[in-house]
């Protein structure tokens, strides 16, 4: 399916194609009608026929398209031309925070802080609006020349009255992010969007994530069970303050972790404005015990896991150079 150049719903005029994805396609396009660039995400023709990928693809838009936040990415429309369904979003120019990772870290514990708290407000607001994204990663994570946070690709995201429970094969996170309850296959709520991120202000303030593997059963058999080390061990310059605020965003029990985007939120702006923050109590003691619970876990793991896991989409990216890449705002 080539639409380059292809003009959707007589108003979307596809440009150059940006990414990639296990479901859909991504393209920078120009709305005709009212004159500016956007994103199309176009799911790929295989799924067309298929209505329980396309009522997943609807879902995506009628979810996000009820955010409004200046740290999501906005669905401007929802369309269907001929037998390409589409939807229509906002276009941000940048990198995505994967890509800053690769660069740049480890970053301080300001940077780091900086970003954590776009994020969380986009988690808590979508949390709010009872929409849980269970797929947080540095790959949906996008920021722009200024320095701000969007966070993008709700293509999983579903109510929190909806049905929460992840069927056999259907796990479609990046394993590296999953929370152990996703990983486990039971129901997830917002503390697994919380564990998400909490991995991922990890991999900010190490350069590296805490659990890794050659498999993504393996990965994932080591957010049950095993502990992770403490980001200072691998980056002295973290605050005890941030890592207390890490460490209790990845505990594997939920009773031990932040029960909300909005708790962890308020523990981030206490770092920023250099207050202490209390670490979890009995940490270790508590984990290792959810460790022994779970070790038996593996086949289950293994049936939950297919090798069907959703590809990462790329995001909109310049085109290479061969110069360095630029820092961002945030970063100069």
């Amino acid at each position: 399916m080539i639409l380059v150049n292809k003009i959707l719903s007589n108003r979307y005029e596809i440009i150059e194609k940006i990414g990639a994805g296990g479901m859909a396609i991504v393209y920078k396009a120009k709305d005709l009608l009212l004159n500016r660039i956007v994103t199309i995400k176009v799911l790929r023709e295989q799924f067309t026929a298929d209505e329980e990928f396309v009522r997943r693809f609807r879902r995506e838009a009628q979810s996000a398209a009820s955010l409004s936040h200046t740290n999501i990415v906005s669905i401007y429309d929802v369309g269907k031309d001929e037998e390409t369904e589409y939807i229509v979003m906002e276009y941000v120019e940048g990198q995505n925070l994967k890509e800053i990772i690769r660069n740049y870290a480890p970053l301080s514990t300001e940077q780091t802080v900086e970003l954590g708290i776009q994020i969380a407000e986009a988690i808590h607001h979508a949390h709010e609006h009872q929409i849980i994204h269970r797929d947080i990663k540095p790959h949906n994570i996008l920021v722009t020349e200024d320095g701000r946070i969007k966070v993008t690709d709700f293509g999983i995201a579903r109510a929190v009255t909806a049905a929460t429970v992840t069927h056999t094969g259907d796990i479609v996170g990046s394993v590296h992010y999953l929370s152990p309850e996703q990983a486990r296959g039971v129901q997830t709520n917002e503390q697994s969007d919380v564990y998400s991120l909490g991995i991922i202000l990890y991999e900010l303030l190490t350069g590296k994530v805490p659990y890794d593997g050659e498999t993504p059963i393996a990965i994932a058999l080591k957010h049950l069970q095993e502990l992770p080390d403490p980001p200072s061990k691998f980056n002295p310059r973290v605050s005890l303050a941030l890592e207390n605020v890490v460490m209790r965003a990845i505990a594997k029990s939920p009773d031990q972790r932040y029960s909300s985007a909005q708790e962890l939120l308020a523990d981030l702006r206490k770092v920023q404005s250099g207050l202490p923050v209390q670490g979890v109590e009995n940490l270790e003691e508590h984990d290792l015990e959810t460790t022994r619970i779970h070790r038996s876990l593996s086949e289950d793991i293994n049936s939950n896991l297919g090798e069907g896991m959703e590809q990462e989409i790329a995001r909109p990216r310049r085109k290479k150079t061969g110069k360095k890449p630029q820092k961002p705002w945030l970063w100069g």
